[in-house]
C-alpha cells in the first residue's frame, strides 16, 4: 500500500463512473448495504453528530459516565440518527474517552440509529469485539432489544506525516498499513467502517496541506473498505474558498457522495464552510451540540461547528435532514451539557433562541 502524491494530470469528468471502473474495493462497497436517504434524495443531508466523543475529549476535567450516557440518550430523544459515542483509545493519551465500554452498554439503543466508536487500532478493536461478543439483550423502555451496543466503527489518519506522527506517533503510510488491517477485521466481523482524515487544510505543524494528498489518503481509506471518508479542516482556519478548492481537488476524484465534511469553528466559518461543502455535493455534516470541541493534537482549534448552527442553516432551504431533528431539543441539550460542563454555550443558535424565550417569558 501507498500514499504516492502522483499529480493528476487532467480532471476526470465522471469521477464516480471512473472510480468504480477503475477500483473494484469502491465497486464492491458502494453496493453494500449502507445507503443512505441522501442517495435517494439529492437534498438529504445526513448530520453525524461527534459531541459526545470528539467534543468531550478535549475537555479539562473529568466527565462522569452518566454525564455522557445522559448526553448520548438526549440526542437520540431529539432526533439525532448518528451518535459518535465514544472512543476505545488508552485513556492514558485521551483520559476523556475512559470509560466508552461502560457508556455504551450503559447507554439507549434506538432503533435506526448509529452510535459509532473511535478505534485507534487493533488492540482497540479487539476491546471492542470483546465486548460485543459479551453483550446480551438490552431493554429500551418496556422492550427488550438485542440492538447492540454499537454496528460501526470510525477509523483516523491524516493528510501529513508532521500530525500524523504527534498524534499517533506513526507516519501515513504506516497508520494506512496498520488501519488497512483494522478495517479487514472489522469489516468480516460485520461492522461498518467510517474514515477521518485530519488536517485537510493547514497542518499546525507543517503549515498548508497539498489538497492532492488529502485525495490519495482519502481514496486509500475508501479502497481498503470505509463506507464514507469524512475531511477534517482540524484547525479550523478554512474558508469557504480553501475548502471549495480542497473539494475540487478530492471530489473532482472520488465519488462525492462517499466524502463528508468536518469543520471546527475557529475562526467562525464552520457554517460558512458546511454550507460550501453542500454547494459541492457533500450530503454527509459532522458537527457537535453546543459547538463542544477542539483537538489535543491541534493547539488553538476551537470546537466543532455547532449542531444547533448547521440545522438552523438549513432551515427553508432545499436541504433537510434524513429525519426529522428537534431544534429546541438539541438547542436545551447544548445549553444543558454546557452547563454540566461549566463552559460557554458556543452555538450561536443556542444563544439566540435562549435569548428569545428569555425575552417571552418576560413579555408574557
Amino acid at each position: 500500500m501507498s500514499v504516492s502524491l502522483s499529480v493528476a494530470r487532467k480532471r476526470i469528468p465522471h469521477p464516480l463512473r471512473s472510480c468504480l471502473a477503475t477500483n473494484p474495493s469502491l465497486r464492491a462497497c458502494t453496493s453494500r448495504t449502507y445507503r443512505t436517504e441522501s442517495k435517494r434524495d439529492p437534498n438529504v443531508v445526513r448530520i453525524v453528530e461527534v459531541g459526545p466523543r470528539d467534543g468531550l475529549q478535549n475537555e479539562k476535567g473529568v466527565v462522569p459516565a452518566e454525564v455522557k450516557v445522559e448526553l448520548i440518550n438526549r440526542l437520540g430523544r431529539a432526533g439525532m440518527r448518528i451518535i459518535e459515542a465514544g472512543s476505545f483509545v488508552s485513556p492514558k493519551w485521551v483520559p476523556q474517552m475512559a470509560g466508552t465500554a461502560e457508556v455504551i452498554t450503559r447507554m439507549e439503543k434506538l432503533p435506526g440509529v448509529h452510535y459509532p466508536v473511535l478505534v485507534p487500532n487493533m488492540k482497540g478493536l479487539e476491546n471492542l469485539l470483546e465486548l460485543l461478543s459479551a453483550t446480551t439483550a438490552h431493554s429500551v423502555g418496556s422492550l427488550t432489544s438485542t440492538i447492540p451496543p454499537t454496528d460501526e466503527i470510525a477509523i483516523f489518519t491524516a493528510a501529513t506525516d508532521a500530525f500524523s506522527l504527534a498524534n499517533t506517533n506513526c507516519t501515513v503510510a504506516e497508520s494506512l498499513t496498520r488501519l488497512a488491517a483494522v478495517t479487514q477485521k472489522a469489516r468480516e466481523k460485520g461492522l461498518r467502517v467510517r474514515g477521518y482524515v485530519s488536517v485537510v487544510i493547514t497542518c499546525p505543524y507543517s503549515g498548508k496541506v497539498d489538497y492532492r494528498r488529502v485525495r490519495d489518503v482519502s481514496r486509500e481509506l475508501l479502497e481498503m473498505g470505509c463506507y464514507e471518508v469524512s475531511l477534517g479542516d482540524t484547525t479550523g482556519v478554512g474558508n469557504p474558498a480553501s475548502v471549495g478548492a480542497m473539494l475540487d481537488v478530492v471530489a473532482g476524484a472520488l465519488p462525492v457522495e462517499r466524502l463528508a465534511g468536518h469543520f471546527h469553528d475557529t475562526y467562525g466559518m464552520g457554517v460558512a464552510n458546511a454550507l460550501t461543502a453542500l454547494e459541492a455535493g457533500i450530503r454527509t455534516l459532522d458537527s457537535s451540540v453546543g459547538g463542544l470541541g477542539g483537538c489535543p493534537y491541534s493547539p488553538g482549534a476551537t470546537g466543532n461547528v455547532a449542531t444547533e448552527d448547521i440545522l438552523y442553516s438549513i432551515q427553508d432551504s432545499k436541504y433537510r435532514t434524513e429525519k426529522s431533528v428537534d431544534l429546541e431539543a438539541i438547542a436545551d441539550i447544548g445549553w444543558w451539557i454546557s452547563e454540566k460542563l461549566n463552559r460557554q454555550n458556543a452555538s450561536r443558535v443556542g444563544r439566540a433562541l435562549r435569548a428569545r424565550k428569555e425575552r417571552q417569558k418576560k413579555q408574557s
